[in-house]
């Protein structure tokens, strides 16, 4: 099968693009520079230089695969319409086929709002964060179209070796031996899926096109963060100093996604584990590389 990627070189990204080649399909993954060709290549994939906003450029090619990914952001002030550019131009591009095309657009839990102490289902209605409301219409749009099989993936908080993912800022502090910062409650609820479950579920999805609509891809369903910094508090030896920020204070010097990561949510990815037979690897973030024991 050959995949064509958009956001190859991200996060999520270059783990989709890693599982996509370990299964022998053909990566093919939108470019913006040298470094971007270079790090496509180093995993196996194909570099196509071009520009999210400039779908005239990548989208036939887009279009020639069995199955595109969506999985960029500029995560900039204009991102939401960059991704309507992006997809809207391919969209027009479709409508010169006759055949459909397997699509996997992204969303994010996010999308759900607090959740408090209920678990939210694909049926669960959506709240946005008003900086990420844009996802939903791409997303409904999308899943409308004739020209697509359309399956949108809302990724937990992802976690993963190197930078840690959702975990960066609590392993920062804990790596210089400073209490942990938490924003909001210690007793917020983040839904967690580690890098590489998550890439599995993208490439199951791909691979399945009769699978359509909304798809949590979760592995925990909601742990609270105090118990997260407590973990990593462990696994380095120290105590269980943590500071803990107002709301208002973090969204004054972050801006409005800060918010993101204070909501209390609780998912389900019952509907991927009974559709794909899909199950986590890290069924518990606290078992995998990522949160580990400071040498002595």
């Amino acid at each position: 099968m050959q995949v064509f990627i958009l956001g190859g070189t991200g996060s999520i990204g270059t783990a989709i693009v890693a599982e996509l080649v370990k299964r022998s399909h053909k990566a093919l993954g939108l470019s913006r520079s040298e470094n971007s060709d270079q790090k496509l290549q180093s995993l196996g994939a194909t570099p196509l230089r071009g520009d999210l906003a400039e779908p005239v450029v990548w989208a036939e090619t887009a279009l020639s695969c069995d199955a595109i990914i969506q999985v960029a952001a500029t995560f900039e002030d204009n991102m939401g319409d960059v991704d309507a550019t992006a997809m809207s131009g391919l969209m027009r591009a479709a409508e010169r086929r006759s055949e459909k095309r397997r699509l996997i657009y992204t969303g994010g839990c996010w999308l759900y709002g607090e959740t408090g102490d209920g678990v939210a289902t694909e049926c669960w209605p959506f709240n946005p964060l008003p900086s990420f409301a844009w996802m939903v219409a791409h997303a409904q749009m999308l899943l409308e179209s004739h020209h697509f099989s359309t399956a949108v993936v809302h990724p937990a908080m992802v976690y993963h070796t190197g930078d840690g993912g959702v975990f960066r800022r609590y392993l920062s502090a804990a790596k210089a031996g400073q209490p942990i910062e938490i924003w909001g409650s210690a007793a917020t609820r983040w839904p967690l899926i580690e890098r590489s479950d998550l890439a599995r579920i993208y490439c199951d999805l791909a691979e399945r096109p009769e699978l359509v609509g909304h798809f949590n891809a979760v592995a925990e369903e909601g742990v609270a963060v105090g118990e997260i910094a407590s973990a990593i508090s462990d696994a380095y030896g120290l105590p269980h100093e943590v500071t803990v920020r107002r709301d208002e204070d973090v969204i004054a010097e972050y801006g409005a996604w800060a918010k993101g990561p204070m909501l209390d949510q609780q998912m389900s990815g019952q509907k991927v584990k009974t559709a794909l037979g899909w199950g986590p690897v890290f069924a518990d973030y606290r078992c995998s590389d990522v949160i580990r024991k400071v040498e002595k």
